[in-house]
């Protein structure tokens, strides 16, 4: 009982919004969503974060499971190959931007929180060398590896971290209150084992994340005027 709340307390910290890995930077496209209105209330918000959660899951969660796999097995020549394989997956250059920032911020403080795990080390190293690209789901993978957390444990906690990107920014640029955002994130949560159950058996070669509004919407922002946010 003792190490399951220790895995709790840990859970919650890498979750927590303020965890210093950069996500408040990014709105996962959602600025020039708001800005064509294509999101303008609490109804529409919410089938934007559902379409985000889904396109990550069957992508940035497939990844980082098998990063987490591979972490525990000890495996580094699968760990940087699941880093390759979502780097070439990603098709804007805010979105690859977005992996490689958080991703470096969360190795180097794997380091400190981890630093006698020799994969976490060894990690940070190569991102720093440039031989790997250091992405952010396979440094979660790596990260609750180290910490005793499950691959249930990341998963849930991906999908939060993306929801909550959303929602967060949502805040400042979508007529929604907080009451809206936690209803969001609320119900939202009854969907995650579904699609859980699907990425857990998915190899990189059945990602996928065919949501192409999305798609459109990054690009449209990498070359817009107004900018609060990275992405």
């Amino acid at each position: 009982m003792d190490s399951r709340i220790v895995q709790l307390y840990r859970l919650i910290q890498f979750s927590d919004a303020t965890f210093p890995v950069g996500t408040f930077s990014f709105s996962n496209g959602l600025e020039t969503a708001s800005y064509e209105r294509i999101v303008s209330d609490a109804a529409t918000l919410e089938e934007y974060c559902r379409s985000a959660a889904r396109q990550a899951a069957f992508s940035d969660g497939v990844t980082a499971l098998h990063a987490h796999r591979a972490a525990l097995a000890g495996d580094y020549d699968e760990l940087v190959r699941a880093d390759r394989a979502l780097m070439l997956f990603k098709m804007n250059d805010e979105a690859r931007l977005m992996l490689q920032r958080m991703g470096k911020k969360l190795a180097e403080l794997s380091v400190r929180l981890f630093e006698k795990d020799g994969m976490a080390v060894r990690w940070l190293a190569d991102i720093n060398a440039g031989t790997t690209p250091g992405t952010y789901p396979v440094a979660q993978g790596v990260a609750f590896a180290a910490a005793g957390l499950s691959e249930d444990d990341l998963f849930s906690s991906h999908q939060y971290g993306v929801i909550n990107m959303v929602l967060g920014a949502a805040l400042r640029c979508v007529r929604v209150s907080h009451y809206d955002t936690q209803e969001i994130l609320f119900r939202l949560a009854d969907e995650i084992p579904s699609l859980y159950n699907q990425a857990k058996d998915m190899t990189f070669a059945d990602m996928n994340c065919f949501v192409p509004e999305m798609d459109i919407l990054a690009s449209l922002h990498e070359k817009g005027n107004m900018r609060m946010f990275m992405s």
